[in-house]
């Protein structure tokens, strides 16, 4: 303890580097973390999440159950046409015979998958090659590749919907005798 030679004790100035942290020390932490949220942010909106593969199964699957119903009791026959991101249904018309839009119904307008959405039909067994989307396809004399007919009966089928980058996917599959169940796979 160094004393004056008045007998009082004099406290040493602390070093500068013991002093604390310098507001540009602080500065550069703040822009760090606010930097790795946004990076966390942008990939969050990019990659998405499931509730959205979720959201679109469950729509696919309850539009395609209602048109099931619907052609038990009004004795239609409706089809399905998929692409990778969308997907439309088609009313048969056994005057023209042959596969129509149904016109001023919202409920059975083309669709269109979340974006980085995509997916995949499997009939007995084998994977459907699909387009693209609907731009990229002739669809004056269309041929759903799914139907739900009068009779009650189903077109067996599998649709997987996945997100490119996630190992996740939701399946909807539908039996013959219109029985749908939906499965998810590859999310905790």
């Amino acid at each position: 303890m160094p004393t004056s030679g008045t007998g009082i004790y004099r406290r040493r100035p602390a070093p500068a580097l013991e002093a604390g942290f310098s507001l540009l020390e602080l500065l550069v932490v703040v822009l760090i973390i606010g930097l790795l949220i946004r990076a966390v942010t942008l990939s969050w909106s990019v990659l998405g999440n499931d509730r959205e593969i979720e959201q679109e199964t469950a729509r696919l699957r309850g539009v395609i159950d209602l048109l099931h119903e619907e052609a038990l009791m009004q004795s239609r026959d409706y089809g399905v046409m998929f692409t990778a991101t969308g997907y439309r249904f088609y009313i048969f018309d056994y005057r023209e015979l042959k596969w129509l839009e149904a016109p001023n119904d919202r409920l059975l307008q083309p669709h269109t998958l979340f974006p980085q959405l995509s997916m995949a039909l499997v009939l007995d067994g084998r994977e459907v090659p699909l387009v693209p989307d609907f731009d990229s396809q002739d669809i004056e004399n269309a041929e759903p590749q799914v139907m739900l007919l009068s009779s009650g009966e189903v077109t067996p089928f599998t649709v997987e919907m996945t997100r490119a980058g996630i190992d996740g996917r939701f399946e909807l599959t539908a039996e013959m005798n219109g029985k749908f169940s939906v499965v998810q796979e590859g999310f905790d």
